[in-house]
């Protein structure tokens, strides 16, 4: 689930391996890219985090995070990942 702390929404996602984790950044590179709205992410080997905020809007916050996590979740929900 996602948390909403220090002005962003976080969540954390986990994988079988590094090949499913870079699958999965890829697919959220591309709503993302359609939103026009980029996420500050990391991976490391089988682990995805991922933080959003709006810069435009002071890094706070906004409902494009809010539209762009539901996006992200139903694509969690889709790939039943």
């Amino acid at each position: 689930m996602w948390q909403e702390t220090n002005n962003t929404l976080y969540r954390k996602f986990e994988f079988a391996d590094f090949s499913e984790a870079f699958a999965f950044m890829t697919r959220v590179a591309l709503l993302a890219e359609k939103a026009d709205h980029h996420p500050r992410w990391t991976n490391v080997w089988n682990t995805v985090e991922i933080w959003l905020n709006t810069h435009d809007a002071g890094n706070v916050v906004t409902d494009k995070d809010h539209k762009l996590a539901k996006a992200i979740d139903r694509l969690v929900q889709k790939e039943n990942l």
